[in-house]
């Protein structure tokens, strides 16, 4: 498999050169050492925290008002399905919204339109095992946004490359545009670096820093920590903890530290006039067989929790409320979840006959 590597170059070249003999053998004593090591994937930088922040906590779960959801699922190989939504009371929930999703082993296309004429659209596509481009479009009558993500997956790495709202039209180079790398070194640790570069207006100056980020796992724990660089808008350092109980409950922390320069424009982490900001944020996350549960508190005094019920094989109920002891304010939401499957559809899904494609998400 090494040797393969290496089939271009022609073997003469390589036999009467000592110097590029010496370079080859280095190179595949580097690859059996690293193969030795048996290091895996870490995932990308940005979702280094991902099993506290998308799995335990409830920045991704919580709503407030009355929610109802309607799914209509027409093909399983490739997905297909159809999505109404009304909500009443909801902050920053469109009271209408409709979507439609499309998957299949290289396409996930997802589009989004609200009442008001807002749209959303995604796209991902697979070009190979290991390279994925995803484009997110938003176009609302306030303002509109694109973003292209190139993820590149190797055996131990994961690098990825962004761009927001870019544009050349006005004489340069605008946008925002995200470099990252996160690279296994250890069958438990992780190390990566991301690199951000920013322009709103030509008139206005580049802006760019430095984030660092370290991920370990053990057997039933996962640490992460990310420190970003300072920059126009300070510093900050973060980090996360989630551990594994038992089979049905996790738990996880999240801190985070931010150090902004005073009112007089100086400071730094060094010394000067700094503005200090820090949160706290513990969680935890029960599955029972037909329903899970979520709670979380914080530093800023808010206590939630957010049930999710499934009452019939197509009905799901879900609970949400927030306790804001400080402000003395408290929030609630329901919601119901229906899905519409057919009857072809549910009888396949029960024999197992039909398998779903690996729909790059």
């Amino acid at each position: 498999m090494d040797n393969g590597r290496l089939a271009s170059i022609p073997t003469g070249l390589i036999n009467d050169n000592a110097l590029a003999s010496a370079v080859r053998n280095t190179y595949l004593s580097f690859l059996e050492r690293r193969d030795a090591l048996g290091l895996s994937n870490p995932g990308t930088f940005e979702n280094i925290n991902r099993e506290v922040a998308r799995d335990v906590l409830l920045t991704n779960f919580m709503f407030t008002g009355l929610r109802a959801e309607w799914n209509k699922p027409i093909s399983n190989s490739p997905i297909f399905q159809l999505s109404h939504q009304l909500s009443m009371g909801a902050q920053g929930m469109s009271p209408y919204t409709f979507s439609a999703l499309y998957g299949s082993s290289k396409v996930f296309l997802q589009g989004t339109m609200e009442n008001d004429g807002s749209l959303v659209a995604r796209s991902n596509y697979r070009w190979n095992d290991s390279l994925i481009t995803k484009t997110n479009a938003q176009i609302q009558s306030s303002q509109s946004m694109l973003s292209i993500e190139n993820d590149f997956s190797g055996r131990d790495f994961t690098a990825s490359l962004k761009a927001m709202n870019p544009s050349i039209l006005e004489g340069g180079v605008k946008g925002i545009f995200i470099a990252s790398y996160l690279q296994s070194v250890t069958p438990s640790l992780a190390l990566g670096i991301e690199a951000v570069w920013q322009r709103v207006a030509m008139n206005s100056s580049p802006e760019a820093l430095l984030s660092y980020g370290a991920r370990y796992k053990g057997l039933d724990w996962i640490a992460s920590l990310q420190m970003q660089t300072e920059g126009p808008q300070g510093s900050a350092i973060s980090s996360s903890y989630w551990r594994r109980l038992t089979d049905k409950v996790s738990v996880g922390t999240d801190l985070s530290l931010q150090f902004a320069p005073g009112l007089s424009g100086q400071g730094g982490l060094m010394g000067g006039s700094l503005q200090k900001e820090g949160s706290a944020t513990a969680g935890a996350k029960y599955e029972f067989r037909a329903s899970t549960f979520r709670a979380q508190v914080d530093s800023k005094g808010r206590l939630s929790c957010l049930l999710e019920k499934t009452i019939l094989p197509a009905v799901r109920v879900t609970f949400a409320g927030e306790m804001d002891h400080l402000k003395q304010q408290a929030k609630v939401g329901v919601g119901v979840s229906v899905e519409a499957m057919s009857e072809d559809l549910m009888e396949q899904a029960e024999k197992g006959g039909v398998q779903a494609p690996a729909v790059p998400f």
